[in-house]
């Protein structure tokens, strides 16, 4: 597990602690952690609220959360380490791996029907795929259209089923928009947390494990929190109003997204949000995709992460 030692001084960070305070104090949040860095050296560490609202614990640098999209920082790491490895490349086509991504289908604006489409202009690429620009969608995010009805009634998000199962349920569906040419949210990381399996030959979890968890001695990093350390794991509260998130009031959900969620083993893998992990966990992580010291990626694939990312894929480095 990494030291929080903090190792900079010259800062002052008190009006920080105090605008944190206030979100516990206005009812905004639970509890907050916090880990500033400059480079690769730590200038503040910091818990303000509860792990547990109602037990009324502290939190500490130690308890685990569920980090959601932060999953998709070592998803993505994931990939580019066959990246550099030249087991696949940035603008290959994903049907090289996943045959059934293949030959896409696209909605038409203003589509009511999952059948007003017309077919892709072109492939749906890795870089797309690690950029939001693939044409998939989360669907959650577009309440009442056409690809939010159509994800949800074939269970896209079901914990029970596996990467290659989600991936034939998008195999079936509509991209929105045409690849390259807009941005969404979307599973296009869970699908390159399938492509690392297919290409790799491992499960994805095995695959992060071995390269990424323990080489950086994340020790608290997983999908699963295990038995002796469940009185870690932070309460989960949801907020008042989901679109008004400045609402005071939290209730108390842990049984969200599904009940027992990060207690026992499910079968998806979810590399767009299912892992846990702590803040020594994420702070090793951080300081390993930065300069000045042992690097997780090469330093140019570093950088080409830093690069803009939203342009015609055709003119973008390979």
């Amino acid at each position: 597990m990494v030291d929080l030692k903090v190792t900079a001084s010259g800062y002052d960070f008190a009006p920080a602690r105090a605008a944190m305070q206030r979100y516990i104090d206005n009812d905004l949040l639970s509890g907050i952690s916090s880990a500033v860095m400059v480079g690769r050296e730590l200038v503040d560490v910091s818990c303000v609220g509860w792990s547990d609202k109602e037990a009324q614990i502290p939190l500490r640098t130690d308890h685990i959360f569920r980090v959601f999209s932060n999953t998709k920082l070592i998803t993505s790491c994931a990939a580019l380490l066959l990246f550099e490895e030249g087991r696949i490349r940035l603008d290959d086509p994903i049907e090289k791996f996943i045959p059934q991504l293949g030959n896409r289908k696209v909605l038409r604006p203003g589509a009511t029907s999952l059948d007003d489409t017309e077919p892709a202009k072109g492939s749906i690429t890795i870089r797309q795929l690690l950029s939001h620009s693939s044409g998939l969608s989360y669907g959650f995010f577009d309440p009442g259209t056409v690809i939010f009805k159509a994800l949800n009634e074939r269970g896209v998000h079901n914990p029970n089923t596996t990467l290659a199962e989600m991936v034939d349920v998008l195999a079936g569906l509509p991209l929105i928009y045409q690849p390259g040419t807009s941005w969404e949210y979307s599973l296009a990381i869970d699908v390159v947390a399938r492509l690392v399996e297919v290409v790799s030959g491992q499960t994805f979890d095995k695959f992060i494990q071995a390269r990424i968890l323990d080489p950086l001695g994340m020790v608290d990093t997983g999908f699963v929190v295990p038995q002796k350390d469940r009185g870690r794991l932070v309460a989960y509260y949801a907020g008042a109003d989901l679109m008004e998130p400045m609402k005071p009031g939290l209730t108390r959900t842990d049984n969200a997204p599904f009940p027992g969620a990060y207690l026992s083993p499910v079968a998806r893998l979810n590399g767009g949000g299912g892992l846990v992990s702590t803040m020594p966990d994420m702070v090793a992580l951080i300081r390993s995709l930065l300069p000045g010291g042992p690097t997780l990626l090469r330093p140019e694939t570093i950088a080409l992460m830093m690069t803009n990312q939203s342009r015609d894929s055709g003119s973008a480095s390979p």
